[in-house]
Formats: structure tokens, C-alpha cells, sequence
């Protein structure tokens, strides 16, 4: 009973392609049935976890997704989209090469700086301007934002699970940095053969093995000695150097468009003044990403977040609701607050980016002004679906439902550290975020591990490293990346794409929990 809202949702976009919002509000109607008649859910407490979950799909999350559209709006009517799109051509034609530096690097970039979809929004629009049909661009988009996922925003996710563990961070970021790194190299791997096939990933491999290796071998490095901050940032940075440098000396035999058919070498478009025109495409971009730096570093978001942040309590809600032995060691009182921080918010940054790069690109105040109602009347469909889904998520959590399913993969013995990882996967799959996933169960992941004999530092990472799989079916994530892309209404179709290769990678990374658990060699390697 406890997995039917997310079963409802599920098979309503993947299984009936019911539109978005529509299956959103079925499967919120679902949770709000079970958390009343099953979980006997008080009817005013569950209206009220409604709205808090609702208020926060509109802030953050749609204050993210939204400046970012909007800041690819401006750049289109500006003309710079298009200029980006022959700089990337510049740098190769070849649609497998271009799929590596965008999605891949030039994405985990973006989701170390800002996370919560950001990386989807934009590498996706990128995409579907070098040629790649929209649901590819989105698909391909979210199955590149892996990775990445467990160190994003400035390592949010490793953050909220020290702080609901009380485990010790720059031990929590080695123990992740060690599991998640032979995926940093895997993951590009199979993204290229999810689009091209085998064998023309094999055509191409030294180009995705040195991205992935030195993404994986930085990211190994900054969280091992400097801790969960700039892991993203640096490992994305470098992996971009290192990848533009390489298609400079090397070409693959075959050069493939994004409808994988074979085109001349060099065909594009010439660009006499490559610096020049370079710079005015990436204007945007790097206004954008100065921003975001910015707005993430940790003093200044703490500083403008106690000047302006408005902390709301949810009377009738707020410690109203108490978790439970065994999910916590002792019964605990939920907060529920709605934080208004409208000014430290990341999506602020980008908003303030955008008018800024409106500015800078020549645009005048009426034609940014026109470009923000066509992006918000394009993205009203989308509000309700990312409110509707939070709002399941809320109800989830205030009323039990999450705990019992963490509860019932708990209960597996001896294949826990394999069924704990999938834990992880379900969290994240349901709340559509790796953090969200960390605060709901990380606590759960260490008692459970403590009273099984398995270290708590890597169930606990555990939970985030199988988190990040569930990152792509999330249907938050659906939703944000076919509004990026243009192409809503087909979640559905865009769900079933990525549904196989989430659950594959996710039984992957149990198997590797699984082996660290129980091969004492491995484990002192990556635990010590």
C-alpha cells in the first residue's frame, strides 16, 4: 500500500502516457487516499503536508528549472544559441564526441554548481540545437546525470548526510568518492552505446575513457583530501580540458552526425574568428556559471540566506509528526518549515544571470520582458507537475509511507547491503532528489548496518551512491527535462527509455556494495 502512489504515477506515465500533470495529480490523489485510510492520517495534517510539499515544487524547484529556461530563451532570441552550436561543432562534429563533452562533462559541471535539475535543463537544450531529436536530447541528458549526482551542489547531498547520521563528512565524501569513482568511468561508456550502439562506442573509446578516467581519478583525489565541495567543479573542469584537448590531436575514423549517419570531416560551418565568436556564444554560459559559483559558495549563500531568509513553521504540522524506532534510535519530532529564502536561492543566481546576460547580449528591456512571458506561459503545465509531485513525496514522508518501504528492504539479512543500496534508488526515484533520499533514510542505512555488523559509513554511502541511479526515473526529473527540451506530454515514452538503465545501474552498484561488504580486503580499501 505504501508503494501504490508511486506505482499509480508510474503507470500512468510510463504504462498509460498519461500527460504529467495529470498523472502527478492521480498519484498525489493516490497518496492522500493511503495516508488517510491506512496510515490514518489526520485529513488537516495531510492537506497541510500537501501544501508544503506543493509550495516547495514552486520554491526551489521551479524557481530553479524556470531562470534556466528563461536564460535559454533570451540567448536564442539573441542569436548566441546559435553561435554555440557551431563553436561546439568547432570543436568536433562527430555527435558521439559532442554527447561525451555536453552531457557528460560540461553537465557535471553544472550539477556540482547547481544541481536540482539545472544540468538536464541546459545540456538538454544544447543537445537538440546540434542536431539531436528533443526525447533523445532529454534521455540522453538524464542518463548522463548520474555520476555527478552524489556530490551536486556544492555537495549538498553529503552535507544533509552527516547532518541526519551524524557520521563525519570528509569520511562520508572518501567512502562515496571510492564507490562512486568506476562509475564516473562506466557511465560514459554506456552512454554512448545507449546512443550509438557498441560498436561505434568502440570507435570513439579513447575519447570516453580518458573523460571518465580523469573525471573519476579528480573526483577520487578532491574527495579523498579536500572533502564533498568541489568535487563536481573540478573533476567536470578538468574532464573538459582534458577531453577538448585531445579531439584537437585525435579524430575517430567515422565521423556521425546525431542521426548517426556518416558525414565529411569538417563540413561545418568555418569560423575565421574562432576566440572571438567563442566567447560571444559562451556569454550566457559563463554569466551563468559566475553566478552560480557565486551564489554556492558557502559564505556568501550563509550570509544573504540569515539576511533575507523567511523560515515559515507549519502550525498544525511542524513537530506534529514523530519518526519511530527503529527508522531512528529514539523518536523524533519532524520539523516541517518552509524556507523562503528567496534571495540565497540558487535560482535566484540564475535568474539575476539571465537578466544580466540579457543585458550583456544587446537584448533591450522590452524583448526580455516578451521573452519572460513566452518562457512562463510555455512552463505553466510544469508547475503543477513538479508541485504535484512534491507534494507526494511530502505526504510520503509526514504520514510513514517512506519509512515502511525502507523498513521492508531493511528486513533482507544478509543481501541487505545490496537491497540497502536500492533503498537509495527508491529515495531519490520518489523525491527526485539524492539529498532528499540521504535525510529520509540515512539514519535508517546506519542503524540498520550497525545491527547487521556492516559499517555505517558504507550503508550510508551506500544510500547516496545507489541514490544517484534513481536520479533519471525520478519523475521530476522526467518532467524538468521534457520541458527543457520542448517536448511535453511524453513522459511517458521518455520514462520507459530510462527505466531499464536506471534499475541495471543501480543492481550494479548493490553488487559493488555487496562485494565491499563482505570481501574484507575491498572493504579496508575503501573504508579505511
Amino acid at each position: 500500500m505504501a508503494a501504490l502512489p508511486l506505482l499509480v504515477l508510474l503507470v500512468a506515465m510510463a504504462g498509460l502516457r498519461i500527460k504529467g500533470h495529470l498523472a502527478a495529480l492521480a498519484g498525489l490523489a493516490t497518496a492522500l487516499l493511503i495516508a488517510l485510510v491506512v496510515f490514518h492520517m489526520p485529513p488537516r495534517m495531510a492537506l497541510l503536508a500537501t501544501g508544503l510539499g506543493a509550495a516547495y515544487g514552486i520554491f526551489p524547484i521551479c524557481w530553479i528549472v524556470f531562470p534556466v529556461l528563461f536564460l535559454y530563451q533570451l540567448s536564442v532570441r539573441a542569436g548566441r544559441f546559435a553561435l554555440l552550436q557551431e563553436c561546439f561543432i568547432g570543436v568536433t562534429e562527430d555527435s558521439r564526441l559532442q554527447l561525451l563533452l555536453i552531457a557528460f562533462a560540461f553537465g557535471s559541471f553544472f550539477e556540482g554548481a547547481a544541481g536540482f535539475g539545472t544540468p538536464v535543463a541546459v545540456c538538454g537544450t544544447i543537445l537538440i540545437g546540434l542536431g539531436f531529436s528533443p526525447l533523445q536530447a532529454a534521455g540522453l541528458a538524464l542518463l548522463a546525470n548520474t555520476a555527478p549526482v552524489a556530490f551536486g551542489a556544492i555537495g549538498t547531498p553529503i552535507v544533509a548526510l552527516h547532518g541526519i547520521t551524524g557520521l563525519d563528512t570528509m569520511l562520508l565524501s572518501r567512502v562515496i568518492g571510492r564507490i562512486i569513482a568506476p562509475f564516473c568511468v562506466l557511465v560514459p561508456f554506456w552512454l554512448i552505446w545507449a546512443f550509438a550502439g557498441f560498436s561505434a562506442m568502440l570507435e570513439v573509446w579513447p575519447a570516453i575513457l580518458l573523460a571518465g578516467s580523469t573525471y573519476g581519478l579528480t573526483l577520487l583525489a578532491i574527495s579523498t583530501f579536500h572533502g564533498p565541495w568541489l568535487v563536481d567543479i573540478t573533476a567536470a573542469s578538468l574532464s573538459i580540458a582534458a577531453l577538448v584537448a585531445f579531439i584537437h590531436i585525435w579524430k575517430p575514423k567515422r565521423t556521425l552526425n546525431a542521426a548517426l549517419q556518416d558525414i565529411t570531416q569538417d563540413s561545418g560551418t568555418i569560423i575565421t574568428d574562432r576566440s572571438a565568436t567563442a566567447f560571444r556564444a559562451a556569454v550566457p554560459w559563463i554569466t551563468l556559471t559566475l553566478c552560480v559559483v557565486f551564489w554556492g559558495m558557502p559564505r556568501i549563500s550563509q550570509w544573504l540566506d540569515a539576511a533575507t531568509s523567511v523560515r515559515i513553521p507549519i502550525e498544525g504540522l511542524h513537530k506534529m509528526v514523530l519518526r519511530m524506532p527503529p527508522v531512528v534510535p529514539i523518536p523524533t519530532a519532524e520539523a516541517a518549515i518552509f524556507n523562503f529564502n528567496w534571495l540565497s536561492a540558487t535560482g535566484t543566481g540564475i535568474f539575476i544571470s539571465a537578466l544580466l546576460a540579457g543585458f550583456f547580449m544587446g537584448l533591450k528591456s522590452r524583448e526580455i520582458w516578451q521573452v519572460f512571458l513566452q518562457t512562463a506561459i510555455s512552463f505553466r503545465f510544469t508547475v503543477i507537475t513538479i508541485a504535484a509531485l512534491m507534494a507526494i513525496g511530502f505526504i510520503t514522508r509526514y504520514c510513514g509511507m517512506d519509512a515502511t518501504l525502507g523498513l521492508a528492504f531493511a528486513r533482507t539479512g544478509v543481501f541487505y547491503p545490496f537491497f540497502g543500496t536500492l533503498i537509495g534508488w527508491l529515495g531519490t526515484a520518489s523525491t527526485g532528489s539524492d539529498t532528499s533520499s540521504n535525510v529520509l533514510f540515512g539514519n535508517l542505512q546506519k542503524l540498520t548496518a550497525q545491527q547487521l555488523g556492516i559499517s555505517p559509513y558504507l550503508m550510508a554511502s551506500a544510500n547516496s551512491t545507489g541514490g544517484v541511479m534513481g536520479k533519471m526515473v525520478a519523475p521530476q526529473s522526467v518532467v524538468v527535462a521534457t520541458t527543457a527540451t520542448d517536448t511535453y506530454g511524453t513522459e511517458g515514452t521518455l520514462l520507459r527509455f530510462v527505466l531499464l538503465h536506471s534499475i541495471a545501474l543501480a543492481c550494479l552498484m548493490g553488487l559493488l556494495v555487496t562485494l565491499i561488504a563482505y570481501w574484507p580486503a575491498l572493504n579496508r580499501t575503501v573504508l579505511r
